[in-house]
């Protein structure tokens, strides 16, 4: 835990919480255990869309489509977004949410690897969301720093790894290793590119905030 538990639970306490659907479809993402991201990340997603208004946002990690939604939601009428995902049972209940939400128009739900894809993609985003395959995102670093313009900004998510990124080597579990060491380097990096300005935030498990300089 980065930040102390009854601080976060008073902290997401004052939070006004989210639409019904969205409300419904969060519990059911924790009941079936899908990953999606934690309400004071939630948070954080809705005031940065307050405040900097994407019009073209990148989404790599869709799982069930909640964050996509929340963006939708909480972001200008006229935002689009392209979502990537690679886990096969999760995709057509993102494209189902999709549909009973209303967003279809807004969202481009790509299947497969990400790392092949993001190939694929022009840009520039406005925005990108990374919050999947953790030990993948220095690899994707390339590929999403062409997609971006200057002001553009990188939000990456769960970066931290429950603490254990301030962990000697010898004391993460042996499974965990190579994710820590990926992540540790990928962390490195945004905080010693010039063509980033980077922040990192002990919120939920750790984020990044990243703005293209060039």
């Amino acid at each position: 835990m980065i930040v102390e538990e009854r601080m976060r639970t008073y902290i997401n306490s004052l939070d006004r919480g989210n639409t019904p659907f969205l409300e419904e479809l969060e519990q059911t993402a924790l009941r079936d255990r899908v990953p999606v991201i934690r309400r004071e990340m939630q948070s954080f997603i809705k005031t940065f869309l307050a405040m900097n208004q994407p019009g073209r946002i990148l989404e790599v990690g869709t799982a069930i489509g909640f964050s996509t939604l929340l963006m939708c939601e909480y972001g200008r009428e006229d935002l689009q977004i392209v979502t990537i995902e690679n886990y096969d049972k999760r995709i057509p209940i993102a494209r189902e949410n999709f549909r009973r939400a209303g967003r279809e128009d807004q969202i481009t739900l790509l299947e497969g690897d990400a790392g092949e894809l993001l190939k694929t993609l022009e840009g520039p985003f406005d925005m990108i969301f990374m919050d999947a395959a953790k030990g993948q995102y220095i690899h994707w670093l390339p590929d999403i720093r062409r997609l971006m313009a200057k002001g553009s900004v990188l939000i990456s998510d769960n970066v931290l790894q429950e603490g254990d990124i301030i962990e000697s080597h010898y004391l993460v579990e042996r499974r965990k290793r190579t994710i820590y060491k990926r992540m540790r380097e990928y962390l490195y990096e945004l905080k010693h590119d010039p063509s980033f300005v980077t922040s990192i935030l002990p919120l939920g498990d750790g984020v990044t905030v990243s703005v293209k300089q060039e």
